[in-house]
């Protein structure tokens, strides 16, 4: 009985684990099933969605060459030139090691020994040689040695060396790295218009088929030109007048700004130390670094214009308002002295072009006193202080401008007469730019643009009035007529202001023992046309200010840029 029951339990056991190998085998033919099904689908119902895809995934640009940049004249300022990589691919040796060498060597002109050894390398694609020129190319490329290919390879050539190197910048393909103009226009440089694209292989190799053109499959494409506002010509004057100045007075940088007021274009763009952008891996931080948009510095009495002219528009002042000057003041704990206190210890009842004249400190602080510190703060970001100019190159610092309600009565002091702010040189240039332009800010920039481009990038911001900004030029002119200055010579009438500023430490704990010399001046004043900047950082010597190292520098660019431009003269 028991060996009976043992049967019937096996024979229970064999038929359920034959239903479920059924059940598996069934499963596994539905999955097969489904499986051709799908294949099919692909392969027959979306073959042309497969293929597109395959077709996408060779696909690929040609070489592609970056545009040029020209200056506002058509002289050629950056541009590519090509070289070339040559490789031998030995999975295509079609001739064996020896044979190449011997043909190669005298072109590459390298050891054919040493090019044979290359060449045995067990590596699915050796470097021959890299950086060939094109007659070497063209020279391999009419044996038609498949086994070689050639990879073109652009770089980027300065054919002007460093002149506007802080407004070029450099450009290096390998390593994807850019400043200047190259970053800040790298997309239009870039920009291929009617790309030719071409399907290649696993190995890098065009494929060619009816559709593909062979010579513009070979032929390197090009990026969008860009035409720079820079003047070549006037640029090289203001390098070769701030070298100069620079290599005189020992300093350690400085700067020559050039700019057309009415439209904000700037012409000339020097900055010392310069830089080879050709070399530029071999240039320091301190010279490749644009310091006029980055760094910050007290800006003296430059800035004594900005104060005459927010008091004028807020109605505080008027151009006959005269202000009594005890040669010094003081403020809180502060004693405010004239630089030249021990020689004219109280002026008395001064008028605004003596202000000008003879850069009263105290004169300053009792017109900015005039304003509550809002409007004065107000005044001062209306001509662009405490934000970035919009100028089209990187790295812009916004200044230091604190704001009104932490101002107390030594900062709205301080602040007439350039010590209370730090500014950079192109924010000053921008603020002086809407005095020379009837009350109107433009924005800076460096790169011509076409009228739809202009209108999204370039702003107009109006500062004061026309009538007022016309006063505050008068009197900057005849400040300068009036003084002893080597501006008031020559043909034209300079409206001007030149400042003096003790440098502050870099961790901004007090001050150096070294000076910022400025002078910022338009002209002809009575329809300017050009602006000038000219700043010089630590210039050492006797008698370093701003009229004794800045203004000879202004003045010798102001005399050639004038006849350069046929500007007419405006004095009787």
């Amino acid at each position: 009985m028991q060996d009976s029951k043992n049967t019937s339990e096996e024979k229970s056991q064999i038929k359920t684990f034959q239903k479920r190998i059924i059940f598996l085998q069934i499963g596994f033919a539905a999955v097969i099933i489904l499986f051709i099904i799908y294949l099919f689908c692909i392969q027959v119902l979306d073959l042309r969605k497969y293929r597109i895809k395959a077709i996408n995934q060779r696909r690929g640009s040609s070489f592609a060459l970056r545009g040029d940049i020209y200056d506002r004249n058509g002289i050629k300022l950056a541009g590519d030139n090509i070289y070339y990589d040559i490789f031998a691919r030995p999975a295509d040796y079609i001739h064996d090691e020896e044979e190449l060498a011997k043909i190669l060597a005298p072109i590459l002109k390298v050891s054919q020994f040493q090019l044979t050894e290359k060449l045995k390398r067990n590596e699915p694609l050796i470097a021959l040689k890299k950086g060939v020129d094109r007659q070497t190319y063209n020279q391999i490329a009419k044996l038609h040695l498949r086994e070689i290919p050639m990879d073109p390879k652009n770089v980027r050539i300065y054919p002007q060396g460093a002149l506007a190197s802080h407004v070029l910048g450099y450009y290096n393909a390998d390593a994807n790295v850019s400043a200047g103009v190259e970053y800040t226009a790298g997309d239009k440089l870039e920009h291929v218009e009617n790309k030719v694209n071409i399907e290649r292989t696993p190995k890098g190799k065009i494929i060619y088929d009816l559709n593909t053109n062979p010579v513009e499959a070979l032929k390197p494409q090009k990026g969008q030109n860009v035409t720079l506002t820079i003047d070549t010509a006037i640029q090289h004057i203001c390098e070769k007048e701030l070298n100069k100045a620079i290599q005189k007075h020992k300093a350690l940088r400085g700067a020559v700004i050039v700019m057309n007021p009415k439209n904000g274009e700037i012409l000339a763009y020097a900055v010392y130390p310069f830089f080879d952008p050709n070399k530029f891996k071999d240039a320091t931080f301190l010279q490749t670094k644009n310091w006029t948009l980055t760094d910050v510095f007290p800006p003296g009495s430059t800035f004594k214009a900005i104060t005459v002219a927010s008091a004028m528009e807020t109605g505080k002042i008027n151009k006959f308002t005269k202000v009594n000057d005890t040669g010094k003041i003081k403020i809180g704990w502060w004693t405010i002295k004239n630089y030249d206190y021990n020689r004219h210890p109280n002026p008395g009842l001064i008028d605004l072009v003596y202000l000008f004249e003879h850069s009263s400190n105290v004169g300053s602080v009792l017109v900015a006193q005039k304003m509550t510190s809002k409007e004065f703060y107000d005044m001062l970001k209306k001509f662009g202080f405490g934000e970035k100019t919009g100028i089209d190159l990187p790295g812009e610092s916004v200044g230091l401008l604190k704001p009104p309600n932490k101002w107390d009565s030594s900062d709205h002091a301080t602040m007439s007469y350039g010590y209370g702010t730090s500014v950079t040189a192109i924010q000053m240039v921008s603020a002086m730019s809407a005095l020379a332009n009837k009350g109107v800010r433009v924005t800076p920039h460096v790169i011509k643009y076409s009228p739809e481009e202009a209108a999204q990038k370039i702003k107009y911001t109006q500062v004061m009035t026309e009538e007022h900004a016309k006063i505050v030029t008068e009197l900057l002119t005849e400040s300068v007529n009036r003084g002893h200055t080597i501006l008031k010579e020559g043909n034209y009438n300079i409206a001007a202001k030149t400042g003096t500023s003790i440098k502050p430490k870099e961790n901004g704990s007090g001050y150096t023992n070294k000076l910022y010399t400025s002078v910022f001046g338009y002209l002809p004043s009575t329809d300017p046309q050009i602006l000038i900047y000219v700043i010089i950082d630590s210039a050492q010597g006797y008698e370093i200010w701003g009229n004794t190292v800045a203004v000879p520098i202004f003045k010798e660019i102001a005399n050639q840029v004038t006849r350069m431009l046929n500007l007419t003269p405006d004095k009787k």
